[in-house]
Protein backbone atom coordinates (compact mmCIF):
# COMPACT_ATOMS: atom_id res chain seq x y z
CA UNK A 1 0.00 0.00 0.00
CA UNK A 2 0.89 3.46 -0.95
CA UNK A 3 2.44 5.60 1.59
CA UNK A 4 0.05 8.33 1.91
CA UNK A 5 0.52 9.96 5.30
CA UNK A 6 4.16 9.36 7.03
CA UNK A 7 3.96 5.83 9.35
CA UNK A 8 4.22 7.16 13.00
CA UNK A 9 3.63 5.22 16.04
CA UNK A 10 0.25 3.36 16.28
CA UNK A 11 -2.31 5.43 16.85
CA UNK A 12 -4.63 4.06 19.24
CA UNK A 13 -8.20 2.53 19.06
CA UNK A 14 -11.52 3.16 20.97
CA UNK A 15 -15.31 2.30 22.10
CA UNK A 16 -16.83 5.09 23.56
CA UNK A 17 -20.55 4.25 24.91
CA UNK A 18 -21.90 7.73 24.28
CA UNK A 19 -24.85 7.81 26.41
CA UNK A 20 -27.27 10.49 27.35
CA UNK A 21 -26.06 13.16 24.88
CA UNK A 22 -26.46 15.55 28.22
CA UNK A 23 -23.02 14.26 28.77
CA UNK A 24 -21.75 17.02 26.02
CA UNK A 25 -22.15 19.34 28.24
CA UNK A 26 -22.06 17.58 31.98
CA UNK A 27 -19.24 16.94 34.08
CA UNK A 28 -19.31 13.42 35.77
CA UNK A 29 -17.57 10.73 36.19
CA UNK A 30 -17.38 9.43 32.47
CA UNK A 31 -17.16 13.13 30.93
CA UNK A 32 -13.54 12.98 33.28
CA UNK A 33 -12.57 10.11 31.73
CA UNK A 34 -12.51 11.28 28.05
CA UNK A 35 -10.81 14.47 29.66
CA UNK A 36 -8.09 11.91 30.98
CA UNK A 37 -7.60 10.31 27.78
CA UNK A 38 -6.95 13.52 25.82
CA UNK A 39 -4.81 14.16 28.48
CA UNK A 40 -2.62 11.26 28.12
CA UNK A 41 -3.07 9.58 24.91
CA UNK A 42 -0.24 10.76 22.21
CA UNK A 43 -2.03 13.19 20.14
CA UNK A 44 -3.37 11.63 16.55
CA UNK A 45 -3.29 12.91 13.18
CA UNK A 46 -6.34 12.62 12.40
CA UNK A 47 -9.65 11.03 14.18
CA UNK A 48 -12.07 8.52 11.66
CA UNK A 49 -15.34 7.97 13.79
CA UNK A 50 -18.30 5.49 13.27
CA UNK A 51 -20.81 6.18 14.66
CA UNK A 52 -24.24 4.76 15.75
CA UNK A 53 -26.12 7.90 14.44
CA UNK A 54 -24.97 7.75 10.84
CA UNK A 55 -26.24 4.43 8.60
CA UNK A 56 -26.07 4.45 4.47
CA UNK A 57 -27.03 1.90 1.91
CA UNK A 58 -22.99 2.16 0.75
CA UNK A 59 -19.58 2.60 1.85
CA UNK A 60 -18.97 6.69 2.38
CA UNK A 61 -17.43 8.91 4.49
CA UNK A 62 -18.00 12.21 5.21
CA UNK A 63 -15.61 15.65 4.47
CA UNK A 64 -17.59 18.08 6.59
CA UNK A 65 -17.43 21.62 4.71
CA UNK A 66 -18.67 23.70 7.28
CA UNK A 67 -18.41 23.69 10.97
CA UNK A 68 -22.31 23.37 11.55
CA UNK A 69 -23.25 20.22 12.96
CA UNK A 70 -25.69 17.99 13.37
CA UNK A 71 -28.46 18.13 16.59
CA UNK A 72 -29.68 14.42 16.06
CA UNK A 73 -31.43 14.04 19.04
CA UNK A 74 -34.56 15.61 20.26
CA UNK A 75 -36.39 17.20 23.61
CA UNK A 76 -33.42 18.31 25.26
CA UNK A 77 -32.82 21.72 27.29
CA UNK A 78 -31.37 24.53 24.28
CA UNK A 79 -28.26 24.46 25.64
CA UNK A 80 -27.31 21.28 24.16
CA UNK A 81 -28.08 22.44 20.79
CA UNK A 82 -26.05 25.44 21.26
CA UNK A 83 -22.62 23.13 21.19
CA UNK A 84 -20.11 23.97 18.79
CA UNK A 85 -17.23 21.87 17.82
CA UNK A 86 -15.04 23.67 15.19
CA UNK A 87 -13.20 20.69 13.99
CA UNK A 88 -11.02 20.79 10.65
CA UNK A 89 -12.15 17.66 8.36
CA UNK A 90 -9.65 15.06 8.23
CA UNK A 91 -9.05 15.62 4.01
CA UNK A 92 -5.44 14.81 4.54
CA UNK A 93 -6.38 11.07 4.90
CA UNK A 94 -8.58 10.82 1.86
CA UNK A 95 -6.33 9.64 -0.42
CA UNK A 96 -5.35 6.87 1.97
CA UNK A 97 -9.33 6.03 2.15
CA UNK A 98 -9.85 5.43 -1.52
CA UNK A 99 -6.42 3.37 -1.73
CA UNK A 100 -8.22 1.06 0.80
CA UNK A 101 -12.23 1.61 -0.65
CA UNK A 102 -11.92 2.53 -3.97
CA UNK A 103 -15.35 2.80 -4.88
CA UNK A 104 -16.49 4.80 -1.57
CA UNK A 105 -19.04 7.89 -1.91
CA UNK A 106 -17.61 11.00 -0.13
CA UNK A 107 -20.24 12.87 0.97
CA UNK A 108 -20.47 16.60 2.50
CA UNK A 109 -22.10 15.49 5.96
CA UNK A 110 -21.64 17.62 9.82
CA UNK A 111 -20.61 15.44 12.56
CA UNK A 112 -23.29 13.62 14.89
CA UNK A 113 -23.94 13.26 18.64
CA UNK A 114 -22.07 10.51 18.42
CA UNK A 115 -19.12 12.34 17.48
CA UNK A 116 -19.20 16.06 18.98
CA UNK A 117 -20.19 14.96 22.46
CA UNK A 118 -17.63 12.81 23.23
CA UNK A 119 -14.83 14.76 21.11
CA UNK A 120 -16.09 17.84 23.01
CA UNK A 121 -14.39 16.19 25.94
CA UNK A 122 -11.16 14.00 24.87
CA UNK A 123 -10.18 16.83 22.62
CA UNK A 124 -12.25 20.35 23.95
CA UNK A 125 -10.10 22.36 21.39
CA UNK A 126 -11.46 20.94 18.22
CA UNK A 127 -8.06 20.77 16.61
CA UNK A 128 -7.64 17.64 15.40
CA UNK A 129 -8.97 17.19 11.28
CA UNK A 130 -12.07 14.63 12.00
CA UNK A 131 -14.33 12.29 9.34
CA UNK A 132 -17.03 10.15 9.79
CA UNK A 133 -17.21 6.12 8.16
CA UNK A 134 -21.04 5.27 7.37
CA UNK A 135 -22.23 2.42 8.74
CA UNK A 136 -23.63 0.64 5.72
CA UNK A 137 -27.47 -1.21 6.16
CA UNK A 138 -26.26 -3.35 3.53
CA UNK A 139 -23.76 -5.50 5.51
CA UNK A 140 -23.27 -8.21 7.42
CA UNK A 141 -22.27 -8.28 11.61
CA UNK A 142 -18.92 -10.09 9.76
CA UNK A 143 -18.77 -7.45 7.24
CA UNK A 144 -18.58 -4.51 9.54
CA UNK A 145 -16.08 -6.76 11.39
CA UNK A 146 -14.23 -7.00 8.32
CA UNK A 147 -14.42 -3.44 6.85
CA UNK A 148 -12.43 -2.69 10.70
CA UNK A 149 -9.77 -5.21 9.33
CA UNK A 150 -9.55 -3.16 7.04
CA UNK A 151 -9.31 0.35 8.46
CA UNK A 152 -6.77 -0.98 10.68
CA UNK A 153 -4.11 -0.11 8.27
CA UNK A 154 -5.25 3.84 9.28
CA UNK A 155 -3.38 3.43 12.62
CA UNK A 156 -0.16 3.10 11.13
CA UNK A 157 -0.34 6.30 9.89
CA UNK A 158 -1.37 8.27 13.13
CA UNK A 159 -5.15 7.80 12.37
CA UNK A 160 -6.97 7.16 15.72
CA UNK A 161 -10.84 5.20 15.08
CA UNK A 162 -13.23 5.82 17.37
CA UNK A 163 -16.19 3.35 17.92
CA UNK A 164 -19.47 5.75 19.20
CA UNK A 165 -22.38 3.11 20.58
CA UNK A 166 -22.80 1.29 23.56
CA UNK A 167 -22.14 -2.13 24.60
CA UNK A 168 -26.15 -2.28 25.63
CA UNK A 169 -28.37 0.06 24.31
CA UNK A 170 -32.34 -0.39 25.00
CA UNK A 171 -34.40 2.74 25.77
CA UNK A 172 -37.74 0.95 26.21
CA UNK A 173 -35.99 -0.91 29.11
CA UNK A 174 -34.30 2.06 30.55
CA UNK A 175 -34.75 4.30 33.72
CA UNK A 176 -35.06 7.42 32.42
CA UNK A 177 -35.45 9.11 35.32
CA UNK A 178 -32.03 8.11 37.18
CA UNK A 179 -28.86 8.67 34.83
CA UNK A 180 -26.67 7.10 37.08
CA UNK A 181 -29.18 4.03 37.80
CA UNK A 182 -26.63 0.78 37.85
CA UNK A 183 -26.96 -1.83 35.34
CA UNK A 184 -30.03 -4.36 35.51
CA UNK A 185 -29.08 -7.69 35.77
CA UNK A 186 -29.62 -8.81 32.23
CA UNK A 187 -27.52 -6.14 30.84
CA UNK A 188 -24.87 -6.98 33.47
CA UNK A 189 -24.60 -10.24 32.19
CA UNK A 190 -24.72 -9.16 28.39
CA UNK A 191 -21.75 -6.80 29.43
CA UNK A 192 -20.02 -9.78 30.72
CA UNK A 193 -20.38 -11.33 27.84
CA UNK A 194 -19.06 -8.81 25.74
CA UNK A 195 -16.15 -8.20 28.02
CA UNK A 196 -15.09 -11.84 28.41
CA UNK A 197 -15.12 -12.06 24.39
CA UNK A 198 -12.77 -8.81 24.00
CA UNK A 199 -10.25 -10.23 26.89
CA UNK A 200 -9.98 -13.50 25.13
CA UNK A 201 -9.66 -11.60 21.69
CA UNK A 202 -12.76 -13.84 20.56
CA UNK A 203 -14.01 -11.59 18.08
CA UNK A 204 -15.84 -14.27 16.36
CA UNK A 205 -18.29 -14.67 19.73
CA UNK A 206 -18.85 -10.77 18.78
CA UNK A 207 -19.82 -10.76 15.85
CA UNK A 208 -22.54 -13.85 15.90
CA UNK A 209 -23.42 -12.90 19.63
CA UNK A 210 -26.99 -13.09 18.86
CA UNK A 211 -27.03 -16.60 18.92
CA UNK A 212 -23.78 -16.86 21.92
CA UNK A 213 -24.54 -13.91 24.35
CA UNK A 214 -27.49 -13.76 26.79
CA UNK A 215 -30.46 -11.60 27.03
CA UNK A 216 -28.95 -10.61 23.10
CA UNK A 217 -32.39 -9.38 22.10
CA UNK A 218 -32.71 -7.33 25.14
CA UNK A 219 -29.27 -5.54 24.94
CA UNK A 220 -29.60 -4.75 21.42
CA UNK A 221 -33.30 -4.21 20.15
CA UNK A 222 -31.53 -2.61 17.00
CA UNK A 223 -27.86 -3.27 16.06
CA UNK A 224 -27.16 0.85 15.30
CA UNK A 225 -25.38 1.08 18.62
CA UNK A 226 -23.37 -2.40 18.83
CA UNK A 227 -22.02 -2.23 15.21
CA UNK A 228 -19.16 0.43 15.86
CA UNK A 229 -18.02 -2.16 18.52
CA UNK A 230 -17.11 -4.41 15.44
CA UNK A 231 -15.03 -1.93 13.79
CA UNK A 232 -12.92 -1.19 16.65
CA UNK A 233 -12.36 -5.21 17.11
CA UNK A 234 -11.40 -5.28 13.50
CA UNK A 235 -8.86 -2.78 14.10
CA UNK A 236 -6.96 -4.84 16.75
CA UNK A 237 -3.07 -5.92 16.65
CA UNK A 238 -1.92 -8.86 18.59
CA UNK A 239 0.31 -6.91 20.20
CA UNK A 240 -2.28 -4.18 21.68
CA UNK A 241 -3.64 -4.25 24.99
CA UNK A 242 -7.54 -3.99 25.85
CA UNK A 243 -7.69 -1.55 28.63
CA UNK A 244 -11.15 -0.35 29.94
CA UNK A 245 -10.94 3.63 30.40
CA UNK A 246 -14.40 3.50 31.87
CA UNK A 247 -16.99 1.29 33.26
CA UNK A 248 -20.43 2.41 34.55
CA UNK A 249 -23.48 2.80 33.52
CA UNK A 250 -26.76 4.84 32.56
CA UNK A 251 -30.63 4.75 33.20
CA UNK A 252 -30.54 0.78 33.83
CA UNK A 253 -30.18 -0.70 30.46
CA UNK A 254 -27.07 1.53 28.85
CA UNK A 255 -24.05 0.16 29.55
CA UNK A 256 -20.84 3.26 29.19
CA UNK A 257 -18.06 1.34 29.28
CA UNK A 258 -15.14 2.08 26.91
CA UNK A 259 -12.57 0.30 24.92
CA UNK A 260 -9.29 1.20 24.43
CA UNK A 261 -6.98 -0.69 22.01
CA UNK A 262 -3.34 0.69 22.14
CA UNK A 263 -0.13 -1.09 20.88
CA UNK A 264 1.92 -2.92 23.97
CA UNK A 265 5.45 -1.38 23.47
CA UNK A 266 6.54 -4.56 25.61
CA UNK A 267 6.10 -7.13 22.62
Amino acid sequence: MTLIVDKIKRAPALFVGHGNPMNAILQNDFTASLNKLGQTLEQPKAILVISAHWFAPYDAISIHTTSELIYDMYGFPNELYKVQYPAPNAKLILPLITEIFPDIKVLDRGLDHGNWSILKHIYPTANIPVMQFAINSQKTLREHFELGRKLAVLREHGVMIIGSGNITHNLSKADLTHQNAPLAPWAEEFENFVKGAIEKRDFNALIKFENKAPHARLAHPTLEHYIPLLYIAGTSYKNDMSIFPYVGAEHESISMRSWLLQKDELC
